[in-house]
């Protein structure tokens, strides 16, 4: 019974965990989005790469790190899309690229993987 337990509330951990990262990926959307208009190097934009930034950081630390339970393989392609979304977001920041679609792609594709 106690193992039942302990496994539906790591379940419920799981969940919750995923749901959070849906909201931060769909966040980090919204914000670029609202920021293409305005164009590259925009507060808009540096708003929105600036959210982008901490937030793949803080998934790139995770997926890098040994208790991650996913697969290699999959942690090592996840670190590789989150290393093209910071290099993405920081050209639009700095005004070397015009490029919004592809880092919002990107971020829509992980985010609907967990729904």
């Amino acid at each position: 019974m106690y193992h039942n337990s302990y496994a539906a509330v790591a379940e419920d951990d799981f969940a919750l965990a995923r749901a959070n990262e849906w909201r931060a990926l769909d966040r980090a959307v919204v914000l670029l989005e609202e920021a293409r208009p305005t164009g590259s190097a925009s507060p808009e934009t540096i708003e929105a790469v600036t959210f982008l930034r901490r937030l793949w950081t803080l998934l790139i630390e995770d997926l890098a790190s040994a208790e991650n339970a996913l697969p290699e393989a999959l942690r090592a392609s996840l670190i590789s899309i989150g290393m093209f979304a910071l290099r993405q977001g920081e050209a639009l920041r700095l005004g070397q690229s015009d490029d919004f679609e592809s880092v919002i792609d990107v971020n829509k594709m992980i985010r609907d993987s967990l729904a």
